[in-house]
């Protein structure tokens, strides 16, 4: 039997015939020249479908290289150690003392904190300022241990932070992220997700953060459904439900990582408003995105390539031929078409 890859017999037996005996008459090539044309689509064809199958093996590869270094990657300090846990009601008073600290994110790589050594008084408000790449958001990291010191130490209220479990750290502190996030569950889980409130405390919380009443106009009220991402909510709205967080929690330090870059005017205004009422007697360390919100900061800690250039008051700052600060206040209002 002949291979079904040559066609019928007719064909084939042409076929054959033409490789022993060379090229048949002109008037008999209109057959070769269809069976060509056949084969040659086919071809085609096959051409496409080992094309497919060669991305789809690479595509796969390709995620069994991101598990194999997924495997490598160093696991995260403990969680608690028992020997050293902090007070109950650490930290009392919010002081932060960083000294000498150096910041690489690899031990081949270069340091990204050149040795920063500052303090902030437990109660001030303090304001981070400096160019893109000048390591505000690399000191931040810092404080919540997301990558820990080369050299140098930050201690808060007599405590080593690197000597304490990292439950017991990041758990003390909180945080307002410039990029908002909501889980996907109940507006109840996304404020409390431990469930340590009650929901007189959470409904306070939302009056505060001027949630109520878009809260009260759902039907389930705290047991409102929150998409995925919070999708169903604007961004101002979820960067006030961080701030819900925030409150309920009420840690004696607050870090504001650049929480008024997405948002509009208005609700910069309700949480910078919260912010002074609420956390009156807290450390908050606000890394500024806009200007304007650290002008009224107790003192402002300017960076330029993982240094610090000044530490001063902001209107001292602005007093001083030079500073740093007072040229980023100038070139705030140059781009926003104000004056200074």
């Amino acid at each position: 039997m002949v291979d079904s890859t040559f066609g019928d017999t007719e064909h084939c037996s042409s076929f054959f015939f033409c490789l022993h005996h060379g090229p048949p008459s002109s008037r008999n090539l209109q057959p070769f020249v269809g069976m060509a044309l056949s084969y040659g689509l086919s071809l085609n064809f096959a051409f496409v479908v080992s094309i497919e199958m060669q991305c789809k093996l690479a595509n796969q590869i390709i995620s069994v290289e991101r598990v194999n270094q997924y495997m490598d990657i160093q696991s995260e300090a403990a969680e608690v150690v028992e020997e050293n846990r902090p007070l109950s009601d650490w930290p009392q008073n919010g002081n932060v003392d960083i000294r000498d600290l150096q910041i690489r994110y690899r031990k081949d790589a270069p340091l990204v904190l050149h040795g920063i050594t500052c303090r902030f008084e437990g109660g001030d408000k303090i304001g981070i300022a400096g160019r893109t790449g000048s390591g505000k958001t690399t000191l931040i990291g810092a404080l919540f241990r997301l990558v820990e010191p080369a050299e140098g130490k930050i201690i808060i209220d007599s405590v080593d932070i690197s000597t304490i479990g990292l439950h017991d750290l990041r758990s003390r502190l909180g945080i307002i992220p410039q990029d908002p996030t909501l889980f996907q569950g109940t507006i109840r889980y996304n404020l409390d997700p431990l469930g340590q409130f009650l929901d007189e405390q959470i409904w306070e919380v939302l009056d505060k953060c001027q949630l109520l009443e878009a809260v009260r106009e759902k039907e389930q009220g705290l047991d409102s459904h929150v998409l995925e991402d919070g999708s169903n909510w604007s961004m101002g709205q979820r960067q006030l439900f961080c701030l819900g967080r925030a409150l309920l929690r009420r840690c004696r330090i607050l870090v504001l990582d650049e929480a008024t870059a997405s948002i509009d005017n208005a609700t910069d205004v309700v949480l910078q408003k919260t912010i002074r009422t609420e956390f009156k007697y807290c450390t908050v360390i606000t890394v500024a995105h806009r200007i304007p919100t650290v002008m009224d900061c107790d003192m402002v800690l300017a960076m330029s390539d993982g240094k610090v250039v000044e530490f001063d008051k902001p209107t001292k700052l602005m007093e001083t031929e030079g500073s740093l600060f007072r040229e980023l206040v100038k070139e705030y209002w140059s781009t926003s078409n104000g004056t200074v």
